[in-house]
């Protein structure tokens, strides 16, 4: 190494925890170089989210004519695979190889089952959009293989989040898991930002040719990043995973693990505060557009505002945590932020005040960071070494159900309370501030489960 790139290397490094958002996340078992190679799986699948639930929902609804309903059931198909989280997190704890690796093996099938998937989904689309050789082709070939090709993007994402994350906590000793807990989420919202802005100005001049090309691109881009995340992460152990160990059953496990440690009430929490938080994801900008008269533009900002808050929170949390602050503690605050936030949503509407709505989104997506990661770390803290798999596949089953859920009812509710009150006016104002009352009920109901986890530490001595 030149001396020149050696001083720009050592420069670097030294300003990254100053400048670099949870850089100092980085240990000397774990330096931040391996962090965020390791970090990789989270922005494959920030990027498959993005392609599911933004490129190809409006793409099918509006250039290939494909119904809505359609498109909002092939959406909800990776759902049907996430209460599974917990078997296959339970699965790769308790893994017999002779290779000795324990996590690797599902990180790679995850893999390999998401680009399967996307594999798949352009042949679907030539279908559907009768284009070339599939002119002639029966139309529900395309439906049929659209599905499964949705479903098995879920499954593979389900399952490499999932071990990558029980792979991360392996990792890292326990003082550092806060801030590579937040580390990871931030790299799953540079995924999804990145990937937003790329396929946005790749499709500009939208044909179904270049959005074939980007599916393909996606593709071949997941299976390098997660095999590059991958490499010379896990320590080969035969021991650990030698064939004549005991294996305990899923349900002997999950029975040891649900009995410990008030785990249904902790699952209880959490599926309580991401239901409160994720209801409104898919009403907030047509709330901006329909009843404060926004443009598209400006309700496009409040996403990023958004994202904006769940950063902060994220980054706050972090630092606060690696102080040795209870978790649950710091969930409650997330809630605590989170139900202002709906009020000053709801207020906007009567009081026609754009910046009001702004704030309370800001407001929401900081809460939303502080609820996620207290959570998250705390199921991490409080899981056994021998069911770290289990325990975050729980987390991730319970988190991903829960959201799913409330976004679909939040869209029904709106839609039956607007349909009662009348679709204009007051009426349209209803639909909408009914669903954001629930979920200030919600986040009651969440702060009420967690006050026994509270209590039990005995939290309120120590400083924030």
């Amino acid at each position: 190494m030149n001396p020149l790139t050696s001083k720009i290397i050592h420069g670097w490094a030294s300003l990254g925890p100053k400048f670099l958002p949870f850089a100092d996340a980085a240990t000397p078992e774990m330096p931040l170089s391996r962090l965020l190679r390791l970090s990789l799986f989270q922005v494959s699948v920030g990027m498959a989210m993005v392609l599911l639930i933004g490129t190809l929902n409006r793409v099918m609804i509006v250039e290939l004519a494909v119904p809505a309903s359609l498109v909002a059931i092939m959406l909800s198909l990776p759902l049907v695979f996430a209460p599974f989280r917990a078997l296959i997190g339970f699965r790769s704890d308790t893994h017999r190889s002779f290779l000795g690796w324990r996590r690797v093996p599902f990180i790679w099938q995850g893999t390999l089952i998401q680009f399967g998937g996307l594999a798949i989904m352009p042949f679907a689309l030539l279908v559907l959009a009768g284009e070339g050789e599939a002119l002639d082709a029966p139309r529900w070939i395309g439906l049929a293989g659209a599905g499964l090709a949705f479903l098995m993007v879920g499954a593979g994402l389900h399952t490499t989040q999932t071990v990558g994350l029980a792979l991360a906590t392996d990792l890292a000793p326990p003082e550092a898991q806060p801030k590579i807990v937040g580390l990871m989420y931030v790299m799953l919202l540079v995924g999804m930002i990145g990937s937003a802005v790329v396929f946005g100005a790749l499709l500009s001049d939208f044909t179904p040719g270049k959005l074939i090309q980007v599916i393909q691109a996606s593709a071949v881009i997941t299976l390098v990043l997660n095999v590059v995340a991958l490499w010379k992460q896990e320590a080969r152990n035969p021991a650990r995973t030698a064939f004549h160990l005991p294996e305990p059953s899923f349900r002997e496990s999950w029975g040891s693990f649900i009995e410990g440690d008030q785990a249904l009430r902790r699952l209880m929490a959490l599926g309580l505060g991401t239901a409160a938080f994720s209801m409104q994801d898919v009403l907030l900008e047509p709330y901006g557009g329909q009843i404060l008269g926004l443009t598209v533009s400006a309700t496009t900002t409040l996403t990023a505002s958004l994202a904006l808050g769940g950063l902060i929170g994220f980054s706050y949390a972090s630092r606060v945590l690696s102080r040795g602050v209870d978790p649950f503690r710091m969930a409650s605050f997330g809630v605590v932020f989170g139900m202002p936030g709906f009020a000053l949503v709801i207020l906007a509407a009567p009081l026609q005040l754009p910046l009001l709505f702004g704030l309370g989104v800001l407001l929401i997506g900081f809460g939303g960071g502080l609820f996620s990661h207290g959570t998250l770390t705390a199921t991490m803290n409080l899981a056994p070494r021998d069911q770290v798999g289990l325990a975050l596949g729980a987390w991730g089953a319970v988190q991903a159900t829960a959201a799913g859920v409330a976004m679909a009812l939040g869209g029904v509710i709106r839609d039956v309370v607007t349909g009662w009150a009348g679709p204009k006016g007051t009426g349209a104002m209803l639909g909408y501030a009914s669903v954001y009352v629930i979920e200030i009920a919600l986040l009651l109901a969440a702060l009420v489960v967690m006050l026994p986890l509270l209590r039990r530490r005995g939290v309120t001595a120590q400083p924030i």
